[in-house]
């Protein structure tokens, strides 16, 4: 059965950037920042691996210009890509060209690009590929780790060796307990001690979490560690919790909204509503109103 776009309008912000932007613009207006996400995931055909990195090069140059016209800095608008998209399961060598293409476009109009993390077949890949591409863009591409994954903790150590900018996440993906453990207090307890070492060793790391618990505790090791509120940010999924957003940007934290569009959306909302109960109930409400 096909889902119609209505249902996951919540939490994906248009199926064009056209759609989407005006989202964008209402969460600047409220003093958040925005990555776009253009959703897709695990393209094998190397022609849509290359016309998918025309459409990422073109959101670049969009979103720069928009960016420009309101006359924000470079930091509040930034893009996150899915390496997957681009080739990375076709041919390495042939992802890091489109990749390279991409980035030099980025540096050239000073915007950020986020390398999403998929699932734990592609982690090395999406890692080793980052670290092929960081020393000529250090400022200009970082990457994702899952707090949920047992290697985790190197990964945090060395990309705070190589003073890489990184998200820190919970981990969406449905992974085996061989590699990720599954109960929530251990992932907290985990997320906890990989944030605390980004935080006071990290290069303006992305604090991703819903999770009040874990903002708390972030907001007590900030405080804690002398970490000021500028040297990170908190970062949320749009749709999820947008007056928790705006009270963190009011208490004088970074707030980060990622803002997805795209056609291919059905895999990104059925993440969703296994994240969150509320989130089935969101969708719920929807049907019984339409």
């Amino acid at each position: 059965m096909t889902l119609p776009f209505a249902l996951a309008r919540r939490f994906v912000a248009g199926e064009t950037l056209a759609d989407a932007l005006p989202a964008v613009d209402r969460l600047l207006d409220d003093g958040l920042y925005v990555t776009l996400d253009l959703l897709g995931e695990y393209v094998d055909d190397p022609a849509r691996a290359a016309a998918f990195s025309d459409e990422y090069v073109a959101l670049v140059e969009t979103l720069a210009a928009h960016r420009d016209v309101r006359g924000l800095n470079p930091h509040a608008a930034s893009i996150s890509i899915k390496l997957s998209m681009i080739g990375q399961v076709i041919d390495e060598d042939a992802c890091e060209a489109h990749l390279r293409r991409l980035l030099d476009r980025a540096r050239e109009a000073d915007m950020f690009v986020r390398l999403d993390m998929e699932g734990t077949d592609i982690t090395q890949s999406t890692l080793d590929l980052f670290e092929r591409v960081y020393p000529d863009y250090p400022d200009h591409v970082g990457t994702v780790l899952q707090a949920y994954l047992h290697r985790t903790a190197a990964d945090v150590a060395r990309m705070i060796e190589l003073n890489a900018r990184v998200r820190l996440c919970k981990g969406a993906y449905k992974e085996p307990p061989a590699l990720a453990y599954q109960d929530m207090p251990t992932i907290r307890w985990h997320y906890r001690q990989h944030a605390r070492r980004l935080l006071t060793e990290g290069r303006l790391p992305g604090i991703a979490t819903h999770d009040d618990e874990l903002i708390a505790a972030v907001k007590q090791i900030a405080a804690d560690h002398g970490v000021a509120r500028d040297a990170f940010e908190f970062q949320m999924l749009y749709g999820l919790r947008p007056e928790t957003q705006r009270q963190i940007v009011r208490e004088g934290y970074a707030m980060r909204v990622y803002v997805p569009y795209g056609t291919e959306w059905q895999p990104y909302f059925t993440r969703r509503l296994r994240e969150r109960k509320e989130n089935v109930f969101f969708v719920l409400k929807a049907l019984v109103k339409g």
